[in-house]
């Protein structure tokens, strides 16, 4: 049996796009699988194109991915439309053109991803002879690109191979959830090549000092809601305060599921972690009316925009010029996310 699925038709295609004229800008969400990622794509294009650089759509603050970033020496833009003039060809990996009105007109020549496929309406307009590779049975993105490179023949730098192993640790949960074979096969691949002290630098880096008394609270206000249990931290400086919160109940032995929730900016957001029900399935029935909801079996997200979190409840007041609420609209918005919750939450509406 071959240590890796066989590559051959992908690998030319890709080859055949590639042409020593043109620059190339690879487009992330950038978390560790899609830093991860681009890098090992940036790796496979950088001798046969004139250049090609990485641009991320989104602001990093949490101290893992700032540590990966400082670590492993990851170069990154941050991406702006205007940038788009400058390139010829376009990349995106770990993600789909669908997932953020940034990536919606771009022409992408590739596409290499893990999360499930698009409704039909949201399928990307490529030409034949472009690449798209997206396998939602994967558990990691990096996986992927670590067959590339294994047919490609390449030998991954110790900054590569780190980063390839953190982004599969990440995305399956340290192996914990929709893990395959393969996935297990490439972290393997990766040790003889990766810097495990610097691995483990990164794995050591996960909270700000500043943020344990959000840990607190989310201890102190934890409660059942349907078959799992539900919290709410009022305002939070970043998002990434609840995911990394909702990952550490996850080590709560007998915990079902897990949401996180709290507000940043105008806008409402749960963070769902589990392992035995279909949490994207649980975000979308409660929220995708309202908002954009949904995600992975064993993890989910959903993000509400204040003002239609108001049709949920005509009496939720908020006044929009203040950058914290009032503890009344808080408990008010904490109401409504419960009730949702609980209500889409029960044993017969779960699903497995």
């Amino acid at each position: 049996m071959a240590y890796f699925r066989v590559l051959n038709n992908q690998l030319a295609k890709l080859y055949s796009l590639l042409n020593k004229s043109e620059n190339w800008l690879i487009l992330i969400n950038a978390d560790p699988d899609a830093m991860a990622s681009a890098l090992a794509l940036q790796r496979l294009l950088r001798y046969k194109v004139k250049s090609v650089h990485i641009a991320r759509i989104n602001t990093i603050t949490r101290p893992d991915n700032l540590a990966m970033i400082k670590k492993l020496k990851i170069h990154m833009r941050t991406f702006e439309p205007g940038m788009l003039e400058k390139y010829q060809k376009f990349a995106i990996v770990d993600s789909q053109p669908h997932h953020s009105p940034l990536f919606k007109d771009i022409p992408f020549s590739v596409v290499i991803d893990h999360h499930p496929l698009p409704h039909k309406d949201n399928m990307p307009l490529l030409a034949e002879e472009n690449v798209y590779d997206v396998r939602p049975d994967y558990g990691a993105t990096s996986t992927m690109l670590t067959e590339y490179l294994y047919h490609a023949q390449i030998r991954p730098g110790k900054y590569i191979a780190t980063a390839i192993q953190y982004g599969i640790r990440t995305d399956t949960g340290t192996f914990g959830r929709q893990t395959t074979e393969v996935d297990l096969r490439a972290y393997h691949y990766m040790i003889r090549y990766a810097d495990q002290n610097l691995l483990t630098q990164i794995l050591r880096s996960e909270y700000f000092l500043e943020w344990l008394p959000y840990f607190s609270k989310a201890f102190e206000k934890l409660r059942p809601c349907g078959l799992g249990q539900f919290t709410y931290l009022d305002d939070v400086e970043s998002p990434d305060i609840l995911v990394v919160i909702a990952d550490f109940f996850l080590r709560v032995y007998g915990l079902k599921y897990i949401v996180v929730s709290g507000t940043y900016d105008k806008t409402a957001i749960c963070i769902f972690r589990g392992s035995r029900y279909n949490l994207g399935e649980l975000a979308q029935k409660s929220f995708s009316d309202v908002g954009s909801a949904g995600g992975h079996k064993a993890l989910a997200r959903a993000e509400i925009p204040l003002k239609l979190l108001q049709s949920k409840n005509k009496n939720l007041r908020i006044d929009f010029r203040r950058k914290t609420r009032k503890k009344e609209t808080h408990e008010q918005i904490e109401a409504i996310l419960f009730a949702t919750l609980k209500q889409n939450g029960s044993a017969k509406q779960l699903t497995q």
